[in-house]
């Protein structure tokens, strides 16, 4: 027999009938929620209730964040050219980046090292300050605090889940507030850490920490290119002259 092309442990079909990490998929739309399909599909186990509330609550946590955020500008500027839904939401999810949702992957990593690693928050607050590095996870152009990492701290508290990557992320925030006291600036904990901190405590690999942001964020982006694609008019927001400072070279003849 010939080696087979591809292997997967995630989906297979078996007697006619789709299974998903083991379970038949009939059996799961009938008794899992989304989520809970999320988790199983992405782990490979079922979660619990706790585990599932807090997937839950960090992708309710991400899921817009206002026409402003790169992702859903570029995503209803595509759909105003008349592209397709699909192509529209698409462009959304590529500027997904280092700078836009793509911190959740490296805030994971960070966090999950120094656990393993033991080192304090002091240590990795110090290193980042002496060699002028941004830690990911934290800091937000916008809030001093971040409102939504204060309600999915709340959600975490009230359902008795903790672990060592929340309470580090928490501890990285407050050792910050102490090294840029005296210059009076804020770095919070922002949406990007926390979530972090709780795919870590979930067991997640950082890997596929934006992937979370992804899934989230693309609910979003459909509502957004809907609305566009239905409410505006084609190419509505063009810049105009006004908009666009030139800073080249000025008028000239040619020789």
């Amino acid at each position: 027999m010939s080696e087979k092309n591809w292997k997967s442990a995630i989906t297979t079909q078996k007697d006619g009938s789709p299974i998903v990490r083991g379970y038949k998929l009939t059996d799961l739309l009938k008794k899992v929620n989304f989520t809970q399909t999320i988790f199983l599909v992405l782990k490979g186990e079922l979660p619990t209730e706790i585990e599932e509330k807090m997937l839950s609550t960090i992708l309710v946590a991400s899921i817009d964040h206002g026409v402003e955020a790169p992702s859903t500008t570029v995503a209803r500027i595509t759909a105003s050219a008349g592209v397709p839904l699909s192509t529209a939401v698409a462009n959304g999810v590529a500027t997904i980046g280092t700078h836009h949702g793509g911190a959740i992957e490296q805030a994971a990593k960070l966090f999950q090292e120094a656990v393993k690693g033991k080192e304090p928050a002091s240590s990795i607050v110090r290193k980042a300050k002496e060699e002028g590095k941004r830690l990911p996870g934290f800091g937000h152009k916008i809030y001093n605090v971040d409102p939504r990492t204060q309600a999915v701290l709340e959600v975490a508290k009230d359902n008795n889940f903790t672990g060592p990557h929340i309470e580090l992320s928490v501890q990285i925030e407050s050792e910050l507030t102490k090294a840029y006291a005296a210059v009076d600036k804020k770095i919070p904990l922002n949406i990007d850490g926390i979530t972090a901190a709780i795919i870590s405590d979930l067991g997640f690999d950082p890997s596929l920490g934006n992937g979370f942001f992804i899934i989230s964020r693309i609910v979003g982006l459909v509502a957004h290119v809907h609305e566009e694609q239905t409410r505006e008019k084609p190419v509505a927001h063009r810049l105009s002259e006004e908009d666009v400072e030139y800073d080249g070279t000025p008028p000239r003849e040619l020789p």
